[in-house]
């Protein structure tokens, strides 16, 4: 065996089971834009997707044998609103932007968070923190320059970033939530409350369009992989977290991009621009440092 596998094998459980994780969503972010390029409405693909994941979600809360609905309602309910919204908008970022491009926008997430949670949650912004912000706003700004000029060539349109920060800002709003959740509610509760929520809401506003599309079977083959991608994903990332601290295996998790590009490479012809890669080297220095802070605070 290759000296390089060798080193791979040699990385703790945790970061194996990251790695897995990153590479389930990046496969997720393929397959997503694979089928919007094949004809089907994002809405339809969130529809299936929630559905995919209300039934995975049912049998665990019927194997654990606890009330479904929860205490805390309302509170799931918004859960479920911010979910909703956050995968659409990204849903629709994937299919219209560069995958790399798409998920990188999503990892300003931890500024939104951080800004929230001041307010709603009480908790103090530190020095990581704060250069967190700074970093994200300087990586947005490179990553989004080649939209200021007037004489750019690029076909990327504004709506496309807008839906790509709108999924950052919602699953930042659905983080604070669930912080605020996990008090009072089993975590197999508050997971359901998102395609409870993002199926029926999907599937409305599917019909309101009438853009319903009868997959193919290719089609019908990528919406099931994205339901089962992201179940192995998330399972994945859930043992990573078990095993290790929070703040030090996520960063394992930015190699999701990495994987993103490369799939793009691949499958798309998308090949990252210096603004994306300058810009990616900034949100993602930023959000590792704010994690980092976090570890070395929970020691």
């Amino acid at each position: 065996m290759q000296p390089s596998l060798l080193r791979l094998f040699d990385l703790p459980l945790s970061a194996r089971y990251m790695l897995v994780s990153s590479l389930g969503f990046a496969l997720m972010g393929a397959c997503v834009k694979a089928a919007g390029a094949s004809g089907l409405p994002v809405l339809e693909i969130v529809a299936v997707r929630a559905l995919i994941s209300l039934v995975l979600s049912f049998i665990d809360i019927r194997r654990k044998r606890i009330p479904m609905l929860g205490q805390n309602r309302p509170l799931l309910m918004l859960r479920g609103v911010f979910g909703t919204i956050a995968l659409i908008a990204v849903f629709y970022s994937v299919t219209t932007l560069p995958i790399a491009q798409a998920i990188l926008l999503q990892y300003i997430h931890p500024t939104f968070t951080a800004v929230l949670a001041l307010f709603f949650l009480k908790e103090r912004i530190n020095l990581g923190t704060v250069l967190c912000i700074v970093l994200s706003f300087i990586g947005l700004s490179l990553v989004t320059a080649p939209q200021w000029s007037a004489h750019s060539t690029t076909d990327i349109s504004w709506l496309a970033i807008a839906a790509a920060l709108t999924g950052a800002f919602t699953s930042a709003c659905a983080y604070v939530v669930v912080r605020k959740l996990a008090q009072t509610e089993d975590p197999s509760v508050i997971v359901i409350y998102f395609p409870m929520v993002a199926a029926p809401i999907s599937a409305v506003l599917l019909i309101a369009q009438q853009s319903f599309v009868v997959p193919t079977l290719y089609q019908l083959t990528l919406l099931v992989a994205i339901g089962v991608l992201v179940q192995i994903a998330q399972i994945a990332l859930t043992k990573a977290m078990s095993v290790e601290n929070a703040g030090k295996v996520s960063a394992y998790g930015y190699i999701q991009v990495v994987f993103a590009a490369l799939l793009g490479m691949m499958f798309f012809d998308e090949i990252p621009t210096g603004w994306t890669l300058a810009g990616g080297v900034f949100i993602i220095a930023g959000a590792f440092i704010n994690s980092w802070k976090k570890s070395l605070k929970s020691r």
